[in-house]
């Protein structure tokens, strides 16, 4: 007879259930436990990070602190201003140079203010009277905020050792020329004693006496002329400050030369295309470049032929040209032609072109010259107007 197996209690079954239990617990704990170290261990990784990062960023606002405080010690130190507008135009900052121009109140005030109680314009592109002083402007757009900074030069040194320069290049060239100067002097001159000792013979007729007094007077006047010419080189062009209407001023040079191209069988046009251009500079120095211009065409021209004047605008500049369709001028010319004293013409004083090339640039422009060997010739005249694009406002 087989023996029965013996029975599960429920003390039993719930000794299994609290092992298992029990066993899970271990497992969860040493889950947690082990989850728990690896949190330890990233918290310290995070916090030596972010100890490294402090660390980066204390020195980056210790470098740029210094830095801040270096480009303060430079800008204090410059020679040249420097003003610093914001996006309407008002002034942020200024450096001692530039407090020095435009007084210790300039920050916080409108540039427009600024430059209009402190800023006269002159012939030069660019450049301003501050006072006593002659400055350049130049700005240039900050990247963000649309503001400007403004870069104010004192120029007075340099423009007065430019024009110093210019003397002494006039005086040099006219210490080279002298012996042609005196040759140039003496021919009119021997001419005109020559006229002049004809009119004292007693027996002399009223007809022949009136013809000597006339070449007389004729050599006179090249006499004239030629010192005119001269002493006009010699100081340069005295620039003023008047107003000129472009085509007021093209007008003026063609009612000067019309007669005498009339009578020279040439035929004149003005194209006036300045959209009612104004200038500001001398008006007589503008008005004898041009017709000296004029006549320095006409005079290519023997035979007759035509001469244009025009004006033309292209945003603040202005180009007046002289064009003629006469035999044109050579390379070998065109490398001499404003040399002062420099003539093809046995009664020229090679000063009218030298003249004009001056007036041009003392007006902040110049001339330029287009010729080939017979398709004529044209000088043109480039200058600054006088307009809002030109100002500092």
């Amino acid at each position: 007879m087989s023996q029965a197996a013996p029975a599960i209690t429920d003390t039993d079954s719930k000794t299994a259930e609290l092992q298992r239990a029990f066993d899970v617990f271990n497992q969860v704990s040493a889950e947690l436990t082990q989850a728990y170290g690896a949190l330890q261990g990233r918290v310290t990784s995070l916090t030596e990070e972010l100890a490294v990062a402090n660390g980066e960023l204390r020195r980056q606002f210790e470098e740029k602190e210094a830095l801040s405080e270096r480009l303060s010690l430079l800008l204090n130190a410059l020679p040249a201003g420097v003003v610093v507008l914001d996006g309407t135009a008002r002034v942020t900052e200024a450096n001692p140079a530039a407090r020095a121009v435009f007084g210790d109140d300039v920050v916080g005030a409108h540039w427009g203010d600024v430059a209009r109680a402190h800023l006269e314009p002159t012939l030069a592109v660019g450049e301003w009277l501050a006072g006593e002083r002659r400055v350049s402007v130049a700005e240039s757009a900050l990247a963000a905020g649309g503001g400007k900074i403004l870069l104010v030069h004192d120029v007075t040194a340099a423009h007065g050792m430019k024009a110093e320069l210019e003397r002494h290049q006039r005086l040099a060239a006219m210490g080279e020329m002298a012996a042609s100067l005196a040759h140039q002097l003496r021919t009119p001159l021997a001419a005109a004693l020559l006229y002049t000792g004809n009119l004292g013979k007693p027996d002399l007729p009223a007809e022949s006496r009136g013809k000597f007094a006339d070449k007389a007077t004729g050599q006179l006047r090249r006499l004239e002329r030629l010192i005119q010419d001269v002493l006009l080189f010699a100081r340069g062009e005295s620039i003023g400050r008047d107003v000129i209407a472009v085509g007021e001023l093209l007008a003026e040079a063609a009612h000067t030369v019309e007669p005498l191209l009339r009578e020279g069988g040439i035929a004149f046009e003005v194209a006036d295309r300045s959209q009612g251009a104004v200038l500001v500079g001398g008006r007589k120095a503008l008005y004898g470049a041009l017709v000296s211009l004029l006549e320095n065409a006409m005079q290519a021209m023997p035979g007759g032929g035509k001469i244009c004047l025009s004006a033309c605008r292209s945003g603040d500049q202005l180009a007046i040209a002289v064009r003629d369709n006469g035999p044109g001028i050579g390379p070998e010319l065109r490398e001499r032609i404003f040399e002062p004293f420099f003539t093809t013409r046995g009664l020229g004083t090679g000063l009218g072109l030298a003249i004009a090339l001056g007036v041009a640039r003392a007006h902040g422009g110049g001339i330029a010259l287009h010729s080939e060997p017979g398709a004529g010739a044209e000088f043109v005249i480039t200058l600054p107007l006088a307009s809002e694009e030109n100002s500092p406002l």
